[in-house]
């Protein structure tokens, strides 16, 4: 399973106002390469809008660094609608997005002088390594942690997408979903116990079950070195009734609407995973357009509903003034793109 997934594409994330967290996140997170800023109809995903169809505007912002970027997702036909109250680890979604650097002090330092988010200390994880969270204006949970993969540093403090953290309900269900389906196989750690690296209002009497699963970066895929390894960071509570995230909101509202894997051979992931008594809830079929960019896309849910996007890339921007892009579509070979070539997407620089 793994030779289908080559890496987190990106993390979607629900906001209010596109433009204003295009910069934000280019100004915290270095998310500065635009890959699309589309404005058009979300008519695929009725499925999870409410049965009807809505205007939306996305974005796609890389870090040259290495990691998955973000997709800015706004609603323009509806005002998005924030979670009701803020996420408390174990809640069942994706509770934070794991952020990787090469200076966890730096990093610390970086955000502690930044004024537009709050953060906690510096902690050690269960497998020792070092950590922190900082929370957004939005309500946005951020892991910074050690990143294990780079593609081009450049001496910024952070690098792009590394992981998520996901709240479940059943942690074996969930286990099998992430290693089984999605290839992310390596168990780092598995521990019961009271949790205090943390953000926000955590209780200390809360009681959770923690496995961070790893998939190391491989030389599969086109942007495969670009995206590199992924941590997914499960997370069951024991002794309290998780709430779920985003409900009675849409896909789109405000917060991490879906976690998106980048993948080499859709045909044959999906046979791969009807095979295992699985499916896609939404399939494009065939090149969905997205601005100058463009790929089938498909959508499925692991066992409490948390979206998995999936996307096998067919076209991307390299010069978008003068409509110049790669076509992958045709391309037989799964080995990664020369340096040179993947660079090239950092000339589309956010202003």
């Amino acid at each position: 399973m793994s030779s289908f997934i080559t890496g987190i594409q990106q993390v979607g994330i629900g906001v209010s106002n596109a433009t204003k967290a295009k910069y934000l996140y280019r100004d915290l997170f270095g998310m500065d390469v635009l890959v699309f800023d589309d404005t058009s109809s979300a008519h695929l995903m009725t499925r999870y809008t409410g049965n009807e169809i809505h205007q939306r505007r996305a974005i796609l912002t890389l870090n040259m660094q290495g990691g998955g970027g973000f997709e800015i997702w706004q609603f323009t036909s509806r005002n998005p609608s924030p979670c009701a109250r803020p996420p408390r680890m174990g809640d069942i979604g994706i509770f934070g997005v794991k952020i990787k650097t090469a200076d966890i002090q730096g990093a610390h330092l970086f955000f502690r002088n930044n004024g537009m988010v709050t953060v906690t200390s510096v902690c050690l994880a269960p497998d020792g390594s070092k950590h922190f969270w900082i929370t957004d204006s939005n309500g946005n949970n951020f892991n910074i942690i050690e990143g294990k993969s780079w593609f081009k540093p450049d001496g910024r403090i952070c690098g792009g997408v590394a992981g998520a953290t996901i709240g479940v309900s059943d942690m074996e269900k969930a286990i099998s979903f992430y290693r089984n389906l999605l290839g992310i196989d390596e168990i780092v750690y598995d521990i019961t116990g009271n949790v205090q690296d943390a953000p926000g209002e955590l209780q200390t009497s809360d009681l959770l079950r923690r496995v961070l699963l790893r998939k190391k970066s491989e030389l599969n895929g086109a942007f495969s070195k670009l995206l590199g390894c992924v941590e997914i960071e499960l997370i069951e509570s024991k002794n309290y009734v998780a709430q779920k995230i985003f409900a009675g909101r849409f896909w789109g509202d405000c917060g991490f609407i879906h976690l998106c894997f980048d993948v080499t051979d859709m045909e044959g992931l999906k046979a791969s995973i009807v095979s295992r008594e699985h499916f896609f809830t939404v399939d494009s079929a065939d090149t969905f357009s997205m601005g100058n960019a463009g790929g089938r896309f498909c959508y499925m849910e692991d066992p409490d509903g948390t979206l998995i996007e999936l996307v096998e890339t067919h076209r991307v921007p390299v010069f978008r003034k003068f409509g110049i892009y790669f076509n992958l579509k045709k391309r037989k070979s799964s080995s990664p793109l020369p340096d040179w070539m993947v660079k090239l997407l950092g000339m589309n620089k956010i202003k």
